[in-house]
């Protein structure tokens, strides 16, 4: 029997409560409602801060000016021009220096075109029970039990891809990885040249991420022949890299078009779970078959002046945490035989801690660039109570990011994932619909995950001019990788096209059932 997540009681008598208790929780609800609003007031008068002082200024400064006789100051004018001459063409001529350098060498502003996430073909679904039906022929009594409990919790549903599952295990396992990688590749990349209508030749850029295939030659060759993209495209192919490679290929991307002006950087983030399948008995690298599903995310960024009318987002921070200086950190996800010979990939029992230690060294780097002032003073005001002051009974203050965000992208890892970090972050089950529902509906799919979530978010008619997006991922090495992005107009979802929601948008969010035991 299963309860279901949401406004529904988990407990036989969750729906009772005692007349006392009511009070009490109604009294509790009032008194967290008038802080909340509290907070808000502070939030909304530090936040203008610099309004409220500027702007009597200004009306004084107007005041005066207009008690000012026009023909005095036209007087004192002509009185500079006339006797300092090279003192004002000398500070005019400082002003234009000044100007120059700082427009030579600001950072080049990087646009978000547009993006494309594959949606693979209806013949390639792909239910729970039929992967406990294929991997039950390899796998003892006690394995495909746990991996039966692990799917059932794992927030999946029944309707994510996988194309290795059709003859599992594969007898041609790489020839059959690398037509995964090609139906992926190609399928996102020409959904987004329909979308954006670039030409191919004016791709400057190539970047693929994909950490567990690596074939020769690499799948940014693949993409450079066929497309026929031109002779000094700039490739890079990045492996290893886990789930956060995505933000890391963004990351990589912004800074190679900070050096080469007036052209694209075309992403492609994919995962091809068909060479990654375990076959063995390890339940530390089962997990990998329980929960990783087909996927992948084409993304095109520019840096031409003229793409910001057309681009949907504008690439605010990119932010990268890696903590592979500690032993537990680089083991705790590490690929590797069991002792029969099958490779597979193992998640150990540290991950959740080593995660919340890398999403906190990273959102500490990130706070200070993204939160408002407001939240910024309560944390600083907290800390030195704290640390300086040793009072007794303060706790960490957790700084309110739905100040600073308005959708949050977070990487569909499994629903343990999802829910400390709806946890720790404080964040509603509103923000974290895009994450639970892109994981229910298409799995893990690694790297691309995030953009599932924003694509689900543009096809609810949510993104609006604007808005702040957070998009924030996890892999191994341990890293943690964050993306925060600005959107530029407000996106209408009836005239988007090659969305993987569109069709059946209407039918989410679900209620994702959790198992009692």
């Amino acid at each position: 029997m299963a309860a279901a997540k949401g406004n529904y009681p988990t407990t036989p008598h969750a729906g009772i409560s005692s007349p006392v208790h009511v009070l009490s929780d109604g009294a509790n609800y009032r008194s967290s409602i008038r802080l909340k609003y509290v907070k808000l007031g502070c939030h909304y008068l530090i936040s203008n801060a610099m309004y409220l002082l500027t702007i009597p200024l200004l009306l004084a400064a107007a005041a005066n000016l207009s008690m000012s006789n026009i023909d005095d100051m036209l007087r004192i004018c002509n009185y500079h021009l006339k006797y300092n001459v090279l003192r004002v063409m000398a500070c005019t001529s400082f002003m234009a220096v000044l100007a120059t350098v700082y427009f030579m060498s600001r950072p080049r502003r990087v646009y978000l075109v547009d993006f494309a996430c594959y949606k693979p073909d209806p013949s390639l679904l792909c239910s729970r029970d039929m992967v406990m039906e294929k991997v039950s022929t390899i796998l003892s009594e006690e394995s495909a039990a746990f991996m039966k409990k692990v799917m059932d919790r794992s927030g999946l549903g029944d309707r994510t891809y996988a194309a290795a599952l059709r003859d599992f295990p594969p007898k041609l396992r790489f020839d059959c990885a690398r037509k995964e990688a090609e139906m992926i590749i190609f399928g996102s990349i020409d959904d987004l040249l329909a979308k954006t209508k670039v030409k191919v030749r004016d791709i400057g850029i190539l970047i693929v991420n994909v950490s567990a295939f690596s074939p020769t030659p690499s799948l940014a060759s693949m993409i450079v022949n066929r497309y026929k993209l031109r002779g000094d495209v700039v490739s890079c192919n990045l492996g290893g890299m886990g789930c956060s490679a995505g933000l890391i290929a963004v990351d990589l991307a912004k800074r190679l078009l900070q050096m080469q002006a007036n052209t694209y950087a075309l992403v492609m983030s994919l995962e091809c779970m068909t060479h990654n399948y375990y076959a063995g008995n390890d339940r530390s690298k089962l997990l990998t078959n329980c929960i990783f599903r087909m996927g992948g995310a084409a993304v095109l960024l520019s840096n031409r002046l003229g793409d910001s009318w057309k681009s949907k987002y504008e690439l605010v921070h990119t932010l990268r945490t890696h903590k592979g200086a500690d032993d537990r950190a680089y083991k705790c996800v590490f690929q590797e035989e069991d002792a029969q010979g099958n490779i597979g990939v193992s998640l150990s029992k540290d991950l959740m801690s080593i995660a919340g230690e890398a999403l906190q060294a990273n959102i500490t780097t990130l706070g200070p660039l993204v939160l408002p002032m407001s939240e910024q003073l309560l944390f600083f005001i907290t800390l030195v109570a704290r640390k300086v002051l040793k009072m007794k009974g303060v706790k960490p203050y957790v700084p309110d990011f739905m100040l600073a965000f308005e959708h949050f992208c977070i990487h569909a890892g499994g629903r343990g994932v999802l829910d400390e970090l709806e946890k720790n972050l404080k964040l509603s089950e509103w923000h974290m619909e895009p994450s639970r529902m892109s994981l229910y509906r298409f799995g893990n799919t690694s790297s691309s995950s995030v953009w599932y979530e924003l694509a689900y978010s543009e096809a609810k008619g949510r993104i609006k001019k604007g808005h702040r997006v957070w998009q924030i991922a996890f892999g191994s090495g341990f890293k943690c990788n964050s993306g925060v992005w600005r959107a530029l107009k407000n996106i209408d979802p009836t005239k988007e096209i090659n969305n993987p929601w569109t069709d059946e948008i209407h039918q989410f969010p679900v209620v994702v059932p959790i198992p009692i035991n």
